[in-house]
């Protein structure tokens, strides 16, 4: 068993499987056992709730297609009350299914039919993205994290934990994609970065998502920020161009960071 099948408590990763086809649940599920995480599969939201009412999960995939609720509606469900990373299955076609399902929390898609070898290489790569909690993983870019975590403008973040911490001490969770965001502005501040760059440097693949889920994904860090109390212009629109980060905006009481 790998680093990156085990938790720095020494238990497995758990991965929920929510997928209503019975042959494709279980050919997942016996695909992930075989693998070394502990996987448990369910067919609709209500049997998803109990299972994660019983227990901690890492990671779910999660059919777009399901009866009684849609996996869109169980993302937003599952995103107010969990951390856990969340991969998006669908054998829907349309773009804006896909950003719908990044706008509101999924950490990345997977399009049917797949092999399970592809499957297999995005949940590592989630995986070592999100860090879910207790998930023994590589940080996303090669310098860590100093000790307190890294500030700006009054902020504190603290990418190895997935937090934003405001002046005042408010905790605000970020999701794994919404993290790999903060990193690279974080490291490219003051810099202008293209969208085809942040894809890139957030995924690893400019062809991963495309544009518009990138913005939409700015979008959701820009919220977070202004509900902690700070203004939108730390990520400003550079328009025709991408997005740059202004890392020297005052903190709230006129002073540095």
């Amino acid at each position: 068993m790998t680093t990156d099948d085990v938790s720095r408590t020494g238990r497995a990763i758990h991965i929920l499987v929510v997928e209503d086809d019975h042959e494709i649940n279980a050919l997942i599920t016996r695909f992930l056992r075989k693998s070394n995480y502990i996987a448990v599969g369910v067919g609709n939201g209500r049997e998803m709730d109990a299972a994660m009412a019983g227990q901690v999960f890492d990671l779910v995939l999660l059919d777009l297609l399901l009866p009684e609720e849609n996996g869109l509606d169980l993302c937003r469900r599952i995103r107010a009350t969990s951390d856990a990373c969340i991969i998006m299955v669908t054998a829907l076609a349309e773009v804006t299914d896909r950003v719908a399902g990044l706008e509101l929390g999924a950490d990345d898609y997977v399009s049917k039919p797949f092999e399970l070898v592809e499957l297999g290489a995005r949940i590592r790569a989630v995986l070592r993205r999100g860090q879910p909690s207790g998930v023994v993983a590589p940080p996303p870019a090669p310098a860590p994290a100093p000790a307190g975590g890294l500030r700006f403008a009054g902020w504190r973040f603290e990418p190895e934990r997935r937090l934003l911490y405001t002046e005042s001490g408010v905790r605000m969770a970020l999701t794994g994609a919404e993290t790999d965001l903060m990193l690279v502005f974080y490291r490219h501040a003051g810099q202008v970065v293209t969208r085809r760059q942040l894809i890139a440097l957030t995924r690893g693949d400019e062809d991963a998502i495309d544009e518009r889920a990138i913005d939409l994904l700015v979008s959701r860090l820009r919220r977070k920020l202004a509900q902690g109390g700070r203004q939108l212009e730390l990520i400003r629109t550079v328009r025709g161009d991408g997005y740059l980060f202004d890392s020297d905006i005052p903190a709230a009481d006129g002073g540095r960071s």
